[in-house]
């Protein structure tokens, strides 16, 4: 899941770059030691127990009910509650996820994935108006290859391991887009927070998909 992030209204209190950068990096840990601290301290047998449908429902609900806040809100404590709305659903996917495999290998894929995130970063801010120019390809791809898995998945019981380079490929795209977007925008605080939200989200989901093809290759 991405969101294109929409500039709030308020152009008021501008940061300076640096204050910027360390607004959407601090955000960025906050959601991040969330997951962590649910991941250390929610079993994942308990998350197991709730109902599929009820979770899969709660799950949309929230996520939803805080992407809508973080971008049509300029105020940044309501952003702020947008972006743990989204925080919390992701990290009790990712605690079942991650309870599947071997903690070795989920802290290679995390290693791994934050290389990638600089660099798709450091790319970002090299070529961002080539970034800017691929994004209505990069969400046709990805609606794409979410309706062929569910196909799959669905109506076929398989799931095709080129589907996992696909999305991750398309979410190292969605990086590199969100972070020359975010140096684009006014530098606000809710403005920090937004494009902390859009990162956050198309880190984790490249995450999910590199732990699953380091899986296949172990």
């Amino acid at each position: 899941m991405d969101m294109d992030i929409v500039p709030g209204d308020d152009r008021s209190g501008t940061l300076s770059p640096a204050q910027y950068n360390f607004a959407i990096g601090l955000t960025l840990l906050w959601g991040f030691v969330i997951n962590w601290l649910m991941v250390a301290n929610i079993s994942p047998a308990a998350i197991a127990q709730i109902p599929q449908l009820l979770f899969f429902i709660g799950y949309a609900l929230c996520c939803l009910a805080g992407i809508y806040l973080f971008r049509h809100s300029s105020n940044p404590l309501v952003s702020f509650l947008g972006y743990n709305l989204v925080v919390i659903p992701f990290g009790l996917v990712i605690n079942l996820v991650i309870s599947q495999y071997d903690p070795l290998l989920v802290y290679d894929a995390l290693r791994v994935t934050t290389l990638v995130t600089v660099g798709m970063m450091c790319l970002g801010s090299l070529f961002p108006a080539f970034f800017q120019r691929i994004a209505p390809a990069l969400t046709m791809a990805l609606l794409l290859v979410i309706i062929v898995e569910l196909v799959e998945v669905f109506i076929f019981n398989i799931h095709h391991p080129l589907l996992d380079w696909a999305v991750a490929v398309i979410f190292c795209g969605y990086i590199a887009y969100d972070w020359s977007q975010a140096n684009s925008l006014p530098r606000t605080l809710d403005n920090a927070i937004d494009s902390a939200a859009a990162l956050y989200m198309d880190i984790i989901n490249l995450f999910l998909r590199i732990l699953q093809i380091m899986s296949r290759n172990r």
